[in-house]
């Protein structure tokens, strides 16, 4: 499972990001960005045209144009990703101030003035498609529309939206616009956010009388995620 991104703004970076660390993804962010760290010493880096990788594990690599090594990591713990006040920088904070991750650094704040590509993707995945892969509920959902509700025409796949492609895009018996997330693990908040954000974009992107609905399929959802659907009005199928 990959997912990309080009040139998005801070705010959709950093939704981007937030959404794909909590699908356990690893992030790759290509852009201008500038570094500050604090652990056994303090420095920085200029921004810069540099890539970061942020694991699973919350490791953080900061890569320049040359050289084996990073020019700056951090091991310490926690990633926090926002977007500026004024929407203009993508932020990652890294670490804590516990002194914890040896010579990486304690503390490691990332500010993309520009992000040039994303990309998310799942590092232990092989190139065949486990039973449970999002391709494969997928699949199904085509196969079998009724998985999502009762009389559900799918009309297309990746269908782009301003806030990003959503898995599955057609109508429902009533003729409303149907927007389906899907998760082929236990969903969490994010995934009730991401379903928001995609519902609310093709609200505005389209006739303004338009109705949309937005459905999450997955095998099952955290109760804090079920709140979040229910406070915003979108539905869940459950599928095995």
């Amino acid at each position: 499972m990959t997912r990309t991104l080009t040139a998005p703004d801070a705010d959709r970076a950093a939704a981007f990001v937030s959404d794909a660390r909590s699908d356990g993804l690893a992030v790759s962010l290509v852009g201008i960005c500038g570094t500050s760290f604090e652990g056994r010493t303090e420095r920085a880096l200029e921004a810069g045209t540099r890539q970061v990788l942020c694991k699973p594990d919350d490791t953080v690599l900061v890569h320049g144009a040359t050289g084996r090594d990073p020019g700056a990591w951090s091991t310490s713990g926690s990633v926090n990703v926002t977007a500026a006040e004024d929407g203009d920088a993508l932020e990652l904070r890294c670490g804590d101030d516990d002194g914890r991750g040896g010579d990486a650094a304690a503390v490691l704040e990332i500010s993309f003035d520009d992000v040039h590509h994303a990309t998310a993707f799942d590092p232990a995945e092989t190139t065949g498609d486990g039973a449970g892969a999002e391709a494969d509920l997928k699949e199904r959902v085509l196969a079998d529309p009724d998985l999502v509700e009762s009389g559900f025409r799918a009309l297309a796949t990746e269908r782009e939206t301003p806030a990003g492609p959503v898995d599955v895009y057609g109508r429902g018996a009533d003729g409303a616009v149907v927007v389906v997330e899907l998760k082929a693990r236990r969903a969490g908040p994010s995934a009730a956010s991401q379903l928001e954000r995609y519902v609310n974009a093709l609200r505005q992107d389209l006739h303004a009388d338009s109705e949309v609905r937005g459905v999450l399929v997955a095998p099952e959802l955290t109760e804090k995620t079920h709140r979040l659907l229910a406070q915003n009005g979108l539905s869940f199928s459950a599928v095995e």
